[in-house]
């Protein structure tokens, strides 16, 4: 009698590293539900985000901002309940870093909700106290640089981020910063792809792109954007539909991931000069 194979085991923090070290591509879809989760997880999906975009693809919002940690506590339960394998991944909503014990306060409610890790935006001086804070009290955080949805106010929109060479050098310093401070994996989102490839080169952790052009040790994307709906909001240039040819959501799913890991996506269509 054929012995059914072992269950694939939970992808843990220590493997992101040994993926760079190793060239693996890392592929990472958002989700808000236990129902996208277990599809997502079944297509080998290494990382779910559960992401503070659900304010405006979920809720209907024109920004991130009105998210609460109380949000991100009840999608992240939801999303924990679908899962096996892939680690779980959520955002520190806006202000919930606001000083290292409110980051602690909120990443607990989140772990506690079944997340494996926080994600939270910047690299300001008072973020990097964050990150170390709870580093030091064992709590992986995921960096989040370039264009971070919670700046939107201050940059004007939503939009391409180190293209100016003081911004370019000032994002290198920042990946370098955010690693030293405990960071043990970073996003980069809408930068150009020669810096991307810059300082995934230089970074000692793993870097996810989301815009950010084919050379990160990773990508990321919405799963609206992912699937092709409709999300109310002017679709990035960075996004790629995959349900058009997966013919369905499972399908896309696995598409998503044999793409990223082989190179295929992003296309030069997809990044920024």
């Amino acid at each position: 009698m054929t012995q059914p194979a072992p269950p694939e085991k939970p992808v843990t923090v220590p493997q992101l590293a040994e993926a760079k070290e190793a060239g693996r591509k890392l592929a990472m879809l958002t989700a808000y539900d236990a129902g996208f989760a277990r599809v997502f997880d079944a297509a080998g999906v290494d990382i779910v985000l559960v992401g503070d975009s659900l304010g405006m693809v979920v809720q209907g919002h024109d920004s991130t901002l009105p998210v609460s940690v109380d949000d991100m506590a009840y999608h992240v339960a939801a999303v924990s309940r679908g899962l096996r394998r892939a680690l779980l991944l959520a955002d520190l909503p806006f202000q919930a870093d606001a000083t290292p014990e409110r980051a602690l306060d909120a990443s607990t409610r989140l772990l506690q909700a079944g997340a494996g890790m926080v994600k939270l935006e910047g690299a300001g001086a008072h973020k990097l106290a964050a990150i170390r804070f709870l580093c030091a009290r064992e709590i992986p955080v995921c960096a989040h640089l370039g264009l971070t949805p919670q700046s939107v106010l201050r940059f004007g929109g939503y939009k391409v981020q180190g293209r100016e060479a003081a911004a370019a050098e000032q994002l290198r310093a920042d990946a370098l910063a955010v690693a030293e401070a405990g960071a043990a994996m970073l996003v980069l989102e809408c930068v150009p792809s020669a810096l991307a490839a810059e300082i995934t080169r230089a970074s000692p952790i793993p870097t996810i792109g989301i815009g950010a052009g084919p050379h990160c040790d990773g990508q990321v994307l919405v799963l609206h954007d992912m699937l092709g709906l409709d999300s109310g909001h002017r679709r990035p240039k960075f996004v790629k539909d995959f349900l058009a040819g997966g013919g369905s959501v499972a399908g896309a799913a696995r598409a998503y991931v044999a793409a990223v890991r082989d190179g295929s996506f992003p296309g030069p269509e997809h990044a920024y000069d």
